[in-house]
């Protein structure tokens, strides 16, 4: 009896070595989403900052002469300080919010599909945003509507 004891306890043991939960770095990569780029975080830290409506950490991402273009090559504004002025508007905008649709990244080339809503009783609009990385920061940016 004190065998088959033991022998039930060691199976139960091994069978439950063998089925517990695995923990994310042993995932399949396929199975969890992840950032995989230094570019691609900072699109991303960029976009949880705007929805997040804190205007500092939605600057940090950004190089300090960071350019703005309308697509494709007309320049809207330069400069971090510039940038803060004309999105002093997140502070305010308790509606708004940015819903990533789709996300490609090529290099230090990110391309974000978006949908924005400025007012939770109008429809979103769609947008394209394009950020350049140079030196660990955005440094340019392009918007398609």
């Amino acid at each position: 009896m004190k065998n088959l004891i033991c022998i039930l306890t060691l199976t139960f043991l091994i069978i439950s070595a063998c089925t517990t939960p695995k923990t994310i770095s042993e995932k399949a990569p396929a199975a969890i989403p992840t950032i995989k780029t230094i570019p691609e975080q900072l699109a991303q830290a960029q976009l949880d900052a705007y929805n997040g409506h804190d205007l500092e950490a939605f600057l940090k991402p950004y190089a300090e002469d960071v350019k703005v273009y309308q697509f494709p090559n007309t320049l809207q504004f330069e400069g971090k300080e510039t940038m803060r002025k004309n999105y002093q508007f997140l502070e305010n905008t308790p509606d708004l919010h940015c819903e990533l649709v789709n996300r490609i990244v090529e290099g230090n080339t990110i391309i974000d599909h978006e949908n924005v809503t400025i007012d939770k009783d109008k429809p979103p609009f769609k947008a394209i945003a394009i950020y350049k990385i140079k030196d660990g920061k955005i440094a340019e940016v392009y918007f398609i509507q």
